[in-house]
């Protein structure tokens, strides 16, 4: 029962596709793909549904599963079928594998509404209100509860993302002001420094936390003004002028009877940054520079990305 090999889910996904690259050369890899080809020289792909069964055998052989797959949007009934019944069906195959190790990457965004100003893990409220957070801190919970472990990033972005900078941009095109002054302090990491943490994760058996919950962000948050500011000069877009507050901000956008717009907003305009300290006090792997450098690699990638989405 158990092995040495490593399987990932989600592995054809943003921070997936980067994790299966750092693993490749180690052997004994195993991607579990569901619509989307992954094609790594020395990687093994089987075809898998977390939601629509069908995962018999996929953890034999396994150490270690890096649960990275997950559904982002849609209603209820979508989302539990993935990050919830998906979870558990994955963790019984794993269970009867005897498989030794689970880890997750999951998200900060199963906290509370609110302020976050350097919480540790465990001194933060639960209580997300989408569906897609909602369902998957029921499949974190099913994790830990397991003995796995969940790393809880905030916002990621590099190549590949198509979410966190996209958004960013349409917002500042839509709302071309700074929130607050911009003064809000937000936790972010590159893909590449989690693509190198949960790699580390999968190939250390000592980094294990069985039943624990680390943050994953860069050590230091970045303000909304360096985060925009950063954006702006490297994809060459208008900074933005003027001030508004939150509640003047949500006006402009006429977005004050939509509840997930201001939760949106919010991101950009109230402080949300997590400790990290025991996460970086474990891994080897390096967090890199703060945002306003880091970003600068990525430029060309996300300018032909925005430049493809405008077409």
């Amino acid at each position: 029962m158990g092995g040495s090999g490593v399987l990932v889910t989600g592995g054809a996904g943003f921070v997936g596709r980067h994790v299966v690259e750092r693993l490749a050369g180690r052997g004994g890899v195993r991607v579990l793909a569901h619509r989307n080809a992954v094609e790594v020289p020395g990687v093994e792909v089987v075809w898998g549904d977390l939601a629509g069964g069908g995962l018999r055998g996929v953890c034999d052989g396994i150490g270690t599963v890096l649960h990275l797959a997950a559904r982002i949007g849609g209603d209820e009934a979508q989302c539990r079928a993935v990050n919830a019944e998906g979870t558990r069906a994955l963790l019984a195959e794993a269970e009867r594998a005897g498989v030794r190790r689970i880890v997750q990457l999951g998200t900060a965004a199963v906290y509370r509404d609110g302020a976050h100003r350097g919480e540790a893990e465990g001194e933060l409220a639960e209580g997300p209100r989408s569906a897609t957070s909602v369902t998957r801190l029921e499949g974190e919970r099913m994790v830990l509860a397991a003995g796995g472990t969940v790393l809880r990033p905030h916002l990621v972005f590099g190549r590949g993302d198509r979410w966190m900078v996209p958004a960013l941009v349409a917002l500042m095109a839509r709302l071309p002001h700074w929130v607050d002054g911009g003064r809000a302090r937000i936790s972010v990491i590159a893909v590449d420094v989690l693509a190198d943490v949960l790699a580390e994760f999968a190939v250390r058996e000592e980094l294990a936390e069985p039943g624990r919950v680390l943050h994953a962000a860069h050590p230091v948050p970045v303000t909304a003004r360096e985060l925009v500011g950063t954006v702006a000069r490297e994809l060459r877009l208008p900074l933005p002028r003027g001030e508004v507050d939150l509640d003047g901000a949500v006006g402009l956008l006429g977005a004050a009877d939509d509840p997930s717009a201001r939760r949106h907003l919010s991101l950009l305009a109230v402080d949300h940054w997590y400790g990290t300290r025991r996460l970086w006090g474990r891994v080897s792997a390096a967090h890199g520079p703060r945002f306003g450098e880091a970003f600068g690699p990525y430029g060309d990638w996300y300018r032909q990305e925005l430049r493809g989405r405008s077409r």
